[in-house]
């Protein structure tokens, strides 16, 4: 029990250097960026939920159309308000955010998420037709 100061120490010092990066970071966090709409999506002024479901949400919401319209072979959602739309990345969330980069890619890449929905459908179908 002679080494009860250096191992005292020592986890003073472990406990600093795992504190540091925490500490000097503190407050120095960049916001999130706002997503810039297209005129379609401010001339729609209404998304298939409310805004802060959306940011909170959205995938949540793109996995449930992914399994409804895959698995159950339904392709209508209907949104709390009682509209109804058709469960399409393409047809439906890109008609008025067709700006991928602006919309999409920018609170991806701030929360370093690289979502797998690109891989079968069309960033921007508008350009492709």
């Amino acid at each position: 029990m002679n080494d009860k100061k250096l191992i005292i120490a020592g986890l003073v010092i472990f406990i600093a250097i795992a504190l540091f990066p925490f500490l000097y970071n503190m407050g120095k966090a960049s916001p999130a960026p706002d997503p810039v709409l297209t005129p379609e999506a401010k001339a729609a002024k209404q998304c298939v939920r409310s805004r802060q479901y959306m940011r909170a949400d959205h995938m949540h919401l793109l996995d449930q159309w992914r399994h409804n319209v895959v698995r159950d072979a339904n392709h209508i959602y209907v949104s709390p308000n009682g509209k109804q739309y058709e469960m399409s990345l393409t047809r439906t969330c890109l008609e008025c955010h067709s700006n991928k980069a602006e919309f999409c890619d920018r609170c991806h890449d701030y929360a370093s998420v690289r979502p797998y929905c690109w891989d079968c459908h069309l960033d921007n179908p508008k350009e492709n037709k």
